[in-house]
C-alpha cells in the first residue's frame, strides 16, 4: 500500500499579486516534494485567480493539495488599491484573524485523507496576527518574505537607523547623503534608497510601524524563507543569520520551480499562470516579428500608478528614443488618463511604427524572448529576479516600499542597469533607453551574464537554492514526526 505523506502545511500569502504569485510557486514546489498543502487566499483574490489563471487544473495533480478561502472583511466593491493599504491591513487584523483562528482551532483543514496541520508558512507582512494564533494553538510557524534579503536587512536595521539619528529625514536633507548604520551597506545606501515610507519627517508614518513590527518578529519564527540566492545577496544574508537561526534561501523561485518541473517529466508542462489579470498573449506574436534584442519592455507591476503628466513623459521618451517598445498599461495604471483625442499625433504614429501596448503580459515569457533587450521596471522583487534570470538589463523607476532599495542594488551593487528614481523626464527616459539598449550595452553585458549564470547554478542539482529547498522539506517532515 502506498504510504501517504504525513506533513501538511498551510500557506497564507498577503492578498496582492506579487505575494500570491511567489507563494503559489513555493506551494507547487512543496507539492512536488509530496507534502500536503492547503493554500489560503482571501475570497477576493481567489475569485480573480480562478477567473484569469489555470490554478485549479494545475494543482489538481498534487495529492493532498487544496485551496481554501477566507474573507478579508472588506466589501466586494472596495478597490483594495495601494492607497487603501491600511484599510486592508486593519481589516485582516480585526476581521480575518478570528475567522482564521476558528478555522485552525476546529481543524477545518484536516480530513480522513489529510493529516492535521504540521506548520504554517505565512507571508511576513501578516505574520503578527497569524503568529498570535499559531502560538496559542501550538502550531509551528515559518515566515516567508517576498522582498529581497537586502531589503529585509534594511527593514530589520531601521531601529538602529532611528537610534543613530539618521531618521527621520529632515525637510531639506540631502537625499544623496549616505546612511551609515546598515552593516554591509555603509558605502552606497542613501536617504533616497530607503523605503518610500521612511521619507517623511514623522516616524509614526502610517506604514513605518507595520514594517518595523512585522520584521522585528522574524527571529521568533521557526524559520525564515527568502526568495533569493546566496551568490546574489551573501552580505545581507550573513547579517540576517546572526538574528534568525534558520534561513532558507530558495530563489529565484520561478527558476527553481521550472527546473524541478522539468526534472519530473511525467507532469504536464503546459503554460501556467498565477495572474490576477487577464493575459494578452498577442504581444508574443508581435515579439516574434521583432529583431534580436531590439525591444525595451516596459512594466511597472500590478499596483503602481502614475499621473497623467508622468504617463506623457514616459510616452514621449519611449517614442523619441526610436527604439521598439512593448508597454504594459493596466486600465488603472494612469490616474487622470487623457482623452485619446488629446494625444499628440507624433506619439500615436511613433507607437504604430515601433510600439505595442497591452493590459497585461506573461512576463516570464516576455523577458525570456529573444527580442527583448532591456526592461524599464518598477523594481518589484519578482520582476527584478525574473530579469536577472533572463539576463536582461534594467532601467529602474521604483514606486514604493522595497523598490527604492532594489533599484539601488541593481545599478550600484550588481551593475545590472540604471537607476532613474525620483525623476520622470522625457529627455532622461530617452537617454537611458538609448544608453541601456545601445551606447552602454557592453557595460552591462558581463554583469548580467555572470549573475544569470549564478542564478541558474543555484537552482540546479547541488546548487544552494536546490539544496536549501531539500533542507526545508526535511525540516517540515521532521516537524510532522514530532507532532505525531
Amino acid at each position: 500500500m502506498e504510504q501517504c505523506p504525513t506533513a501538511h502545511v498551510l500557506i497564507f500569502p498577503f492578498p496582492a499579486q506579487g505575494h500570491v504569485n511567489s507563494m503559489l510557486k513555493l506551494a507547487e514546489l512543496l507539492g512536488l516534494a509530496g507534502i500536503h498543502v492547503t493554500f489560503l487566499n482571501t475570497d477576493f483574490i481567489h475569485e480573480r485567480l480562478v477567473r484569469y489563471s489555470n490554478i485549479e487544473t494545475r494543482f489538481r495533480c498534487y495529492p493532498g493539495f487544496q485551496f481554501k478561502t477566507v474573507s478579508d472583511g472588506l466589501s466586494a466593491d472596495h478597490p483594495r488599491a495601494l492607497d487603501k493599504f491600511m484599510e486592508l491591513y486593519d481589516s485582516l487584523n480585526s476581521k480575518t484573524k478570528p475567522l482564521l483562528r476558528e478555522m485552525l482551532a476546529s481543524n477545518q483543514l484536516g480530513s480522513n485523507t489529510r493529516p492535521s496541520l504540521t506548520c504554517i508558512i505565512v507571508d511576513g507582512l501578516i505574520s503578527s496576527f497569524t503568529s498570535d494564533i499559531a502560538n496559542e494553538l501550538q502550531i509551528p510557524i515559518i515566515y516567508f518574505r517576498t522582498i529581497s534579503a537586502s531589503c529585509f536587512w534594511a527593514f530589520f536595521s531601521l531601529p538602529h537607523i532611528i537610534e543613530a539619528g539618521e531618521l527621520p529625514v529632515r525637510g531639506n536633507e540631502d537625499m544623496d547623503h549616505l546612511i551609515t548604520t546598515v552593516p554591509s551597506m555603509e558605502s552606497f545606501l542613501r536617504y533616497r534608497d530607503l523605503p518610500s515610507f521612511c521619507r517623511g519627517i514623522d516616524l509614526n508614518h502610517i506604514n513605518l510601524p507595520i514594517f518595523l513590527t512585522e520584521t522585528q518578529r522574524s527571529p521568533q519564527a521557526h524559520a525564515l524563507i527568502l526568495n533569493t540566492f546566496e551568490d546574489l545577496e551573501g552580505p545581507a544574508l550573513s547579517h540576517i543569520r546572526t538574528h534568525c537561526s534558520k534561513v532558507y534561501t530558495i530563489g529565484p523561485l520561478h527558476s527553481l520551480l521550472k527546473f524541478q518541473l522539468e526534472a519530473k517529466k511525467s507532469l504536464s508542462q503546459s503554460q501556467s499562470s498565477n495572474s490576477l489579470f487577464e493575459m494578452d498573449r498577442s504581444c508574443m506574436t508581435w515579439l516574434d516579428a521583432q529583431p534580436l534584442k531590439s525591444v525595451i519592455y516596459v512594466s511597472f507591476g500590478s499596483i503602481s500608478t502614475m499621473t497623467k503628466d508622468e504617463h506623457m513623459e514616459f510616452w514621449f521618451g519611449l517614442v523619441n528614443s526610436k527604439k521598439r517598445f512593448l508597454w504594459v498599461l493596466r486600465s488603472d495604471s494612469v490616474v487622470g488618463e487623457p482623452d485619446r483625442n488629446e494625444v499628440p499625433i507624433e506619439l500615436v504614429e511613433g507607437t504604430k511604427e515601433r510600439g505595442y501596448i497591452v493590459n497585461w503580459t506573461p512576463q516570464e515569457e516576455v523577458l525570456a524572448h529573444h527580442a527583448i533587450g532591456g526592461f524599464l521596471t518598477h523594481s518589484g522583487w519578482n520582476s527584478t529576479l525574473e530579469s536577472i534570470v533572463a539576463g536582461v538589463p534594467m532601467i529602474c523607476w521604483p514606486y514604493f516600499g522595497d523598490q527604492q532599495l532594489n533599484s539601488r542594488f541593481v545599478s550600484e551593487v550588481w551593475k545590472l542597469g540604471l537607476d532613474m528614481k525620483d525623476v520622470c523626464d522625457r529627455f532622461i527616459v530617452e537617454k537611458m533607453v538609448n544608453d541601456l539598449m545601445g551606447e552602454r550595452r557592453e557595460e552591462f553585458m558581463k554583469s548580467k551574464t555572470k549573475m544569470a549564470r549564478f542564478a541558474r547554478k543555484s537552482v540546479s542539482e547541488g546548487g544552494s537554492s536546490y539544496c536549501n529547498l531539500g533542507l526545508l522539506v526535511e525540516d517540515i517532515r521532521l516537524m510532522s514526526i514530532g507532532a505525531d
